[in-house]
């Protein structure tokens, strides 16, 4: 089947999964570091002290998603995706309402819980499961939306900053979540539980069987997978998470830095779409150890230029890996570990990610704090994505002979 009979064919479930990833966008990091400077200025933070209160909130909503996000191998995505998004529209009024810097680090678990957490949690696991031989098109289709958002809502949110009180940018916000809630349990009324699904599909993993989280935990493949997860959540979380800091040092103004961030998403996008289209064909084990090498080039090139062209062709590696990363790693757990507890295994690996994007702008925001700037610490940052490939090298190479088919 061609892509445009693929979408036809499935256009309901493909558009529930973008509207949900762009939906995503309002506890994303990309979205909340546009209003890092009016916050920082508003309660008198400094990066150590915004990377602090940002890592705080964000680890905690990694803890809390390790429960939470096993409710997607019970419960159905309209409804799951419905109480999701109307929690991600109180935490908008909530960092609207802020009353002070206290209370910034239970926003940020909030946003970055119902945001980045579930939201997109509910969306990969819904594709993984739905679909089995094309899986990998259906993941780079519903992770559109994460790109459309990281295309349009920042730019669009500079701009608003200069025209509107930043509070009431937020208050924007969870209006349109609320308006979304309906729209999406439109599209999902013909959903099927996912029991009945996973009992249908019956894509086992390695040794021929379907893995338990807690099985799935114990298995040296996972953790050796672990750098790989963590490395782009961490440092791209923090690219974006110190986007007004980099700026800055680098001579350029927040617009122009911005400016860039289409062209990311453009190539984020072709890399998605690529990366689906080669899974569906070759299967995840080949890809895996090489998505994380571009991400490597394009942090040593933006770290080393003051050229904003230059950054650009930067961005765009970061986008190769980036966009592949969105598709490649939701395909592996249901490949290597089977679709019955996709939900429970892909929940501890989300976290794993959520975690990362703490631990990011923390250790990003002290190292500024301590006279290093960002763009001195890319360098430095890229050798830890080759060190993550090597060890996802060394693990597929391992595992994929234990899988019941040749890979």
């Amino acid at each position: 089947m061609g892509i445009i009979q693929f979408i036809r064919a499935n256009a309901p479930f493909l558009a529930a999964g973008a509207l949900l990833t762009f939906c995503s966008s309002f506890g994303q990091t990309y979205l909340i570091s546009v209003f890092a400077g009016v916050i920082r200025a508003e309660y008198g933070l400094s990066h150590g002290d915004w990377g602090l209160v940002y890592s705080i909130g964000t680890f905690a909503s990694a803890i809390v998603l390790v429960w939470a996000g096993v409710l997607t191998d019970h419960f159905r995505a309209r409804l799951l995706g419905a109480v999701v998004l109307t929690m991600l529209a109180v935490a908008c009024v909530s960092m609207a309402l802020v009353p002070g810097a206290w209370a910034l680090p239970i926003v940020i678990f909030a946003l970055r819980f119902a945001g980045q957490g579930m939201t997109t949690h509910i969306a990969v696991v819904a594709m993984a499961r739905w679909f089995v031989v094309s899986r990998g098109k259906a993941l780079s289709i519903a992770s559109m939306g994460v790109a459309v958002g990281e295309a349009l809502l920042p730019l669009l949110s500079v701009w608003m900053l200069d025209i509107a009180p930043w509070r009431g940018i937020w208050i924007a916000y969870a209006v349109f979540l609320l308006l979304m809630v309906p729209v999406l349990t439109r599209l999902l009324r013909l959903e099927r539980t996912p029991q009945s699904v996973a009992a249908e599909s019956q894509a086992v993993g390695m040794l021929d069987r379907h893995w338990t989280r807690g099985q799935a935990f114990r298995h040296w493949l996972f953790w050796l997978i672990v750098p790989m997860i963590l490395g782009p959540s961490a440092w791209s979380t923090a690219f974006f998470f110190q986007q007004v800091h980099l700026a800055e040092t680098k001579g350029w103004s927040h617009v122009q830095l911005v400016s860039l961030f289409p062209i990311f998403t453009v190539f984020g996008v072709i890399s998605m779409i690529v990366s689906g289209w080669v899974i569906d064909r070759v299967g995840t084990a080949r890809l895996m150890p090489m998505i994380q090498l571009p991400m490597a080039l394009g942090f040593v090139i933006i770290g080393l230029t003051d050229g904003l062209a230059i950054a650009g062709f930067g961005m765009v590696l970061m986008a190769i890996s980036q966009g592949a990363n969105s598709t490649l790693p939701n395909a592996f757990w249901a490949e290597f570990y089977g679709t019955r507890h996709m939900g429970a295994i892909k929940a501890m690996a989300t976290a794993v990610m959520v975690f990362g994007s703490a631990v990011g702008p923390l250790v990003t925001g002290y190292l500024i704090d301590s006279g290093i700037n960002f763009e001195d610490q890319m360098v430095g940052i890229s050798g830890y994505f080759i060190f993550a490939a090597v060890l996802t090298w060394i693990g597929v190479s391992r595992a994929r002979r234990l899988l019941p088919y040749a890979a």
